[in-house]
């Protein structure tokens, strides 16, 4: 299996980030920040590259879509969501997204960004192999505090009951040395073990942060993991192959 991590920034890089996934294959793709119309995508294509056009590019069948947050951004009502999707070659057998930190509503400000609806999407593929989702609860300082370390426990909580192969992927917005991190400490931490520096890109690089993560447990073998330099957003694409 291929495993593809990006949080892909309201896929507001569209034409690379379509291009990209035209011409890679993977077989689980776990997105951030990923953006959909509640009615007429049609608009919104115009601007970014919504669900649908990721979805189309990428050959994948089937999803699982968690929003975070909308946006009232049309004059006629229709939602702009934004939150968290699985798409997964393999068909998605058990599903859930569960509330780990806020309540889910409309972003009207900048502050509102900060404190909306934060999820971890669980899907159960055909093959046997759990995957977890999560955009990780936000502070300035990646290090995180005292309400990132509760987050990342509940986090840890619902993970720790999946049985079989678990694969956790995400921009947890922490490095691995963050005590926040701990929580999953029963897991191995891809990011932490390759060695990688940061998961930033040139578009918003101020300094060197590895916030993006995927983390596996006992049961799965990792065959190769590795940053790739695609500018498609900006966060760099993870991808690990993997064996169960």
């Amino acid at each position: 299996m291929r495993i593809l991590q990006l949080n892909v920034w309201t896929g507001r890089v569209k034409g690379a980030l379509i291009n990209f996934l035209r011409y890679n294959d993977f077989d689980v793709i776990c997105m951030q920040e990923a953006v959909w119309a509640e009615k007429d995508n049609d608009r919104l294509q115009n601007l970014f590259a919504t669900v649908e056009q990721i979805k189309k590019a990428s050959g994948l069948k089937y999803e699982l879509r968690s929003s975070n947050w909308y946006m009232n951004v049309f004059s006629d009502g229709d939602k702009m969501e934004q939150g968290n999707v699985i798409l997964s070659r393999f068909k998605i057998v058990d599903e859930q997204s569960k509330l780990v930190y806020g309540k889910y509503g409309a972003v009207n400000s900048r502050q509102d960004f900060y404190d909306h609806a934060y999820t971890l999407q669980m899907a159960k593929l055909e093959n046997g192999v759990t995957i977890f989702n999560h955009h990780g609860y936000w502070r300035p300082n990646p290090i995180g505090d005292k309400t990132t370390i509760k987050v990342m426990r509940k986090v840890g909580e619902i993970v720790r009951e999946a049985k079989g192969p678990v694969i956790v992927c995400g921009d947890f917005n922490i490095i691995h040395d963050s005590p926040a991190m701990r929580e999953l400490d029963f897991l191995e931490d891809l990011t932490e073990k390759y060695g990688v520096k940061t998961t930033l890109t040139s578009l918003k690089l101020k300094k060197k942060v590895a916030c993006d993560h995927i983390l596996v447990n006992n049961e799965v073998k990792v065959k190769d993991f590795k940053v790739l330099d695609n500018l498609v957003s900006d966060h760099t694409p993870l991808v690990a192959e993997v064996e169960v």
